[in-house]
């Protein structure tokens, strides 16, 4: 079946690769290399203080396109759960459950959010058919995270030092990484759509 056969109804979402069709494993491979997709672009950064850039949300982002609102929050979830552990799956190699308490821990929490929410309205038309629309997702979950990111700073260092240095410093990257995320669903939908033909 194709991807553009049939658009998800009220109440369901499907993915661009259709992972609720799949079987449990194929499912369970899917969030292992969901896993490390996050974590590989984890370790492109900027250090910034409090909070460094990083291509983090471009893969939270991508991977709730690609896998669906459900699949993709949980593949973020197992994510976070190995840096719980200590394994050096966030920015710059970092682990811990440290890092889910200090500067950084309102912008993790959101991440599950972010996916969730690019998962949902890529279920429902705003996906690699609609480029426009997936990039309005997608910087709509970026901004999500932005206010939740600051929510939780402002808490440390008060509100206004939370938007000088935990928000206005990331709009334009927010802009780019949506852009680049979007373009990346439309290039993997045609390239699966030239696979299927050929």
């Amino acid at each position: 079946m194709s991807i553009s056969s049939s658009h998800p109804t009220a109440g369901k979402s499907i993915s661009l690769l259709r992972l609720d069709e799949r079987s449990t494993g194929f499912k369970t491979g899917a969030v292992i290399v969901g896993t490390l997709f996050l974590a590989l672009s984890s370790q492109i950064e900027v250090p910034m203080v409090p909070v460094p850039v990083t291509m983090q949300t471009f893969a939270v982002t991508l991977v709730g396109a690609l896998f669906g609102a459900r699949l993709g929050a949980l593949t973020v979830l197992a994510w976070l759960g190995e840096a719980m552990l200590g394994l050096p799956v966030l920015a710059g190699g970092a682990g811990g459950i440290v890092h889910f308490t200090g500067p950084t821990a309102g912008y993790l929490a959101a991440f599950p959010v972010m996916a969730a929410m690019v998962g949902f309205l890529a279920g429902r038309g705003w996906d690699a058919h609609r480029p426009l629309l997936a990039f309005a997702s997608m910087l709509a979950a970026n901004a999500l995270c932005l206010l939740m990111g600051a929510a939780w700073l402002s808490s440390l260092i008060g509100v206004e030092k939370a938007i000088t240095f935990g928000v206005t410093p990331f709009f334009l990257g927010a802009i780019l990484k949506s852009a680049l995320g979007a373009a990346s669903l439309v290039a993997l939908h045609r390239a699966s759509s030239k696979a299927r033909r050929s």
